[in-house]
């Protein structure tokens, strides 16, 4: 009677457990399949993805221009590069850049593909460094690469629009500053050019030249005036011992060439000795005497005639005495000729000396006024020097600034040419079992868990009980 009672309950729990194990069975193959059905069904209908590397790397140094001007001045321009600023990193612009609409749409079209077929690019900023990753998928290896190369150069073209924008942005102001700059200093060349034309100052060292011609007229006239001098002594010394003025001597100099004046002279003297004579012999009256004595009037009266005509000026029998006793005098005629070269000498030094002071009169006055000029002059050059300066300055870092192209966007190098994948990236199929082989571990223990839950095993125990 006790064996049949405990063979009922032993046989209603086995019927339990086969029915419950039954349906677990089922519901863990069900999921099983179903896991890995549709695992094998996403290999089967996802297409392979290729994906195609490459990297950039962007340049960071800076660079600086000084220009020097000689006489006008210096012209620099510096750029610092956006690459070390601490306050962002370009590489971020540049990745918004490159992902834009803009650059995906160009790159469609240089790789002939629809645009909504150009997916955006995976980019990676490598840290500590400027280099920039990037990875574009693509339906085969060549067509990865093919997009790659499409975004490369859509990514330049885009970065060579944006700096030509900056550069013209910059150029306006600057070119309204030379224009501005160009017609100050061709003013201020128009002024000092009508100056010039009205003021004589035609060269630059022109006041310094009068100066020393100046100078040097001062030495010739310190020089004629010390001949001049030396000259004087001589005459006034000669004079002093012929017993004559200068004057005189010249006058006796210029009678003593008249070959009249020497006729006459000898008429006079001749009549003269002869009347003498023949006063000791005869009386006043007698006409020897007579006639003698008319032949010396008559010569005497040529002699006066005939040197208020070489001398011109009136004449007396004193004065023409002396003149003559003194060309007649024997051994004097070195000294006459001597006295009238020193009293022509005299005058020719005094002449000298008198137009020398007219000169240098004239030239410091002239020196005077052009001094006064001067500084208008100097003012209006420096103006010249001063617009120059602006206007090369302006022109220079106009010209500078054009090859500072990469201060905002610095330069881009291709540092990895995209690469020819070799196998696809998606799917991966060795994930996708491992996922698959996962999946259906965890399911299975789960029913298992499930099938052995704590209040199955209660109502077990109650049931025993």
């Amino acid at each position: 009677m006790k064996r049949q009672l405990l063979i009922v309950p032993i046989v209603k729990l086995k019927n339990l457990l086969t029915g419950r194990w039954l349906r677990y069975a089922v519901l863990s193959i069900a999921g099983n399949a179903l896991i890995w059905g549709t695992s094998i069904q996403y290999l089967k209908v996802t297409k392979p993805t290729y994906t195609s590397e490459f990297a950039l790397i962007l340049s960071g140094a800076s660079f600086g221009v000084n220009v020097n001007l000689p006489g006008i001045g210096q012209a620099t321009s510096s750029s610092s590069s956006a690459i070390g600023s601490s306050t962002y990193d370009a590489r971020a612009n540049y990745e918004y850049i490159f992902t834009s609409e803009a650059v995906l749409k160009k790159a469609a079209a240089i790789a002939k593909i629809p645009e909504e077929q150009f997916s955006k690019p995976r980019i990676k900023l490598l840290d500590n460094s400027t280099i920039m990753q990037f990875e574009v998928t693509g339906k085969s290896p060549k067509d990865a690469q093919n997009k790659s190369l499409a975004l490369y150069q859509a990514m330049v073209h885009q970065i060579t629009v944006l700096r030509t924008g900056e550069i013209n942005q910059r150029k306006s102001p600057t070119q309204k500053t030379l224009l501005s700059s160009q017609q100050k200093l061709e003013q201020a060349q128009k002024h000092l050019s009508e100056y010039k034309l009205r003021s004589g100052l035609s060269f630059p060292d022109q006041i310094g030249n009068l100066s020393s011609n100046i100078e040097q007229l001062r030495r010739q006239r310190a020089e004629a005036r010390a001949q001049e001098n030396a000259t004087s002594q001589k005459l006034q010394q000669l004079a002093k011992n012929i017993g004559l003025s200068p004057q005189e001597a010249a006058d006796a100099f210029l009678l003593r060439v008249d070959q009249i004046f020497q006729q006459n002279l000898k008429d006079y003297s001749e009549a003269t000795t002869t009347l003498e004579i023949l006063m000791t012999k005869y009386g006043p009256n007698h006409p020897q005497v007579v006639k003698e004595k008319i032949r010396q009037e008559a010569a005497l009266a040529a002699l006066l005639e005939r040197s208020q005509i070489l001398l011109e000026k009136p004449m007396t029998t004193t004065i023409l005495s002396r003149l003559a006793l003194a060309v007649n005098g024997s051994g004097r005629d070195t000294l006459f000729q001597n006295l009238v070269t020193y009293q022509s000498d005299q005058k020719g030094l005094q002449s000298q000396v008198k137009t020398l002071d007219s000169e240098i009169q004239r030239l410091e006055k002239r020196l005077e006024i052009l001094s006064q000029r001067q500084s208008t002059l100097e003012n209006l050059k420096r103006d010249v020097q001063i617009a120059e300066a602006m206007f090369a300055s302006t022109l220079t870092k106009l010209d500078l600034g054009q090859g500072d192209i990469f201060a905002a966007y610095p330069l881009v190098q291709m540092l990895v040419e995209p690469n020819l994948p070799d196998q696809p990236t998606a799917p991966k199929k060795g994930f996708i079992l491992a996922g698959s082989a996962a999946g259906s571990i965890f399911s299975t223990l789960g029913l298992c868990l499930v099938w052995i839950r704590k209040p199955w095993i209660e109502k077990l125990s109650k049931w025993l009980s």
